[in-house]
């Protein structure tokens, strides 16, 4: 049998965010999950965990909010982690303030920050605050997931991804979206097509989306639209490997218009080809260049 690869994955995000489920969907795939440790205690839980290589081949160790802000424990985590050669990755869990707030109000769950009964915070105070507190650790993550409009079964399928796949592997993610529904919380790179002509107003196209041959055509016929994707494929091959020699090895690059069906999925298609047409060509990449790019249409359904 072949050895399981030790692996510590430290779990944080926003209460409402999903941990519970991911948790879940960890523990089905191998990992024992730890949650409510105070935070003194991680650091050295980490020394009993290099201890027991047969109990604890995979761990995932929750730190939230609870006890205040959590990067020094996520620091301290980590490099304990790294002194007994043990990798770490610290996944991120986010989603829109109204989802959240929505979800409270769904099951009706008190919020970790929620104040003292004589002196009660809104939802949507501690949201603003448990933001604050975990902006730091935000900015540490190896990966951030927006859970806002994922299914259960979704987010473990990213899940598993991210906790059990080879890191040494690059991988982009391109994401259409409609800015009326929100900015991708995950992404690294933000690009605006809302110049480019749109089908939403030619009746024939409407009904189309921008996966059908005929909305590309339309959309990369405009000069407008051709010169958004010329500028953003110029960007990118200028300046990927930089970002990928930043010490990262995923890039969630962010496409929008207007409702995210038409335009930002027609250019959301062509980068990703131009994409793995550079990867192609670059010696540092491993494995297959046209699976370290994935494709992701976040609001094709939506209205």
């Amino acid at each position: 049998m072949a050895e399981v690869k030790r692996r510590i994955i430290l779990l944080s995000g926003l209460s409402g965010a999903g941990k519970t489920t991911a948790t879940k969907s960890l523990e089905d795939v191998g990992f024992r999950t730890i949650d409510n440790v105070p935070h003194e205690l991680l650091a050295a839980l980490v020394e009993k965990i290099a201890e027991d290589p047969q109990r604890f081949a995979r761990v995932c160790l929750v730190i939230d909010s609870r006890d205040g802000d959590p990067r020094p424990t996520v620091e301290a985590v980590r490099s304990a982690a790294a002194a007994r050669g043990i990798e770490s990755r610290l996944i991120f869990l986010d989603s829109r303030d109204d989802v959240l707030m929505r979800r409270y109000s769904e099951t009706r769950h008190r919020h970790p920050l929620g104040g003292e009964e004589g002196a009660p915070r809104s939802v949507a105070q501690s949201i603003e605050e448990e933001r604050t507190l975990l902006a730091e650790t935000r900015e540490l993550a190896d990966v951030q997931i927006d859970t806002s409009d994922m299914s259960g079964r979704e987010l473990r399928d990213r899940l598993v991804v991210e906790a059990v796949g080879g890191e040494d592997r690059i991988a982009i993610r391109v994401i259409s979206f409609g800015f009326k529904h929100g900015l991708p919380l995950e992404a690294d790179l933000v690009f605006d097509v809302r110049a480019a002509a749109n089908p939403h107003w030619v009746p024939t196209l409407r009904p189309l989306d921008g996966r059908d041959a005929a909305i590309r055509d339309f959309v990369l016929a405009d000069p407008a639209g051709a010169g958004l994707n010329a500028a953003i494929a110029d960007y990118l091959s200028a300046t990927l490997d930089g970002y990928l020699a930043d010490g990262r090895s995923r890039l969630t690059i962010a496409i929008g218009c207007t409702g995210g069906r038409h335009r930002s999925v027609v250019i959301a298609e062509a980068i990703a080809t131009q994409l793995k047409e550079h990867l192609a060509t670059r010696p540092a990449v491993t494995g297959d260049a046209a699976s370290a790019v994935i494709v992701e249409h976040r609001d094709l359904g939506r209205v």
